[in-house]
């Protein structure tokens, strides 16, 4: 695969992971355009090997996480950020689910490879976790650089202090002392 087409296909991968439940995950039927099988295809080969698939692999979403997370894709298909089936759709065909979606986390996206033992299950299943690895990367690098943040704020406090400590020094030092002095000339009688 030519690099320019496998960053494509990880751009695509990368846009179709979400969050829920704070949890990174993908669902089934953007895994099953990537595979290249209907949803009902995928979710009838996962549900004969339910043994493989816990709570924590995979998770049939609730009716307020599906419209939280319509509402993300909507934004994004809106921003042109975020590209997920409803684009792909044509005549609006699918785009209301009988079944709430089933959502994959990595680990149960590595055990679908298990189930759909298909060279293109695979070759997608590759390429995704390597998105997933440099997701975990990204955000390893962004929290490095949220610590510089907060160190180069406290340096900027700590400075700032500093400077009106200084200000105050010289204020005091320039300012004519309060204390009474004697009159410097003739005392009237």
């Amino acid at each position: 695969m030519n690099k320019s087409k496998d960053l494509i296909i990880q751009e695509r991968i990368a846009q179709a992971i979400y969050v829920v439940r704070n949890q990174k995950v993908m669902m089934d039927s953007d895994l099953a355009e990537m595979y290249g099988v209907e949803t009902k295809v995928l979710n009838q080969a996962v549900k004969r090997n339910l043994d493989r698939f816990p709570e924590d692999f995979m998770f049939q979403i609730s009716n307020e996480e599906w419209e939280d997370l319509r509402a993300v894709i909507e934004e994004g298909k809106e921003g042109d950020s975020l590209r997920s089936q409803f684009v792909t759709l044509k005549n609006d065909r699918g785009r209301h689910r009988k079944y709430l979606p089933y959502v994959f986390t990595e680990q149960g996206v590595a055990m679908l490879s298990s189930v759909l033992n298909s060279k293109t299950a695979i070759q997608v299943n590759i390429s995704i976790m390597r998105v997933f690895v440099k997701m975990r990367e990204w955000a390893a690098n962004y929290e490095g650089l949220i610590r510089k943040i907060d160190e180069l704020s406290q340096n900027q406090r700590d400075h700032s202090e500093h400077i009106r400590n200084i200000y105050q020094i010289i204020e005091e030092l320039v300012r004519p002392s309060m204390t009474e002095r004697k009159t410097i000339g003739f005392k009237k009688p």
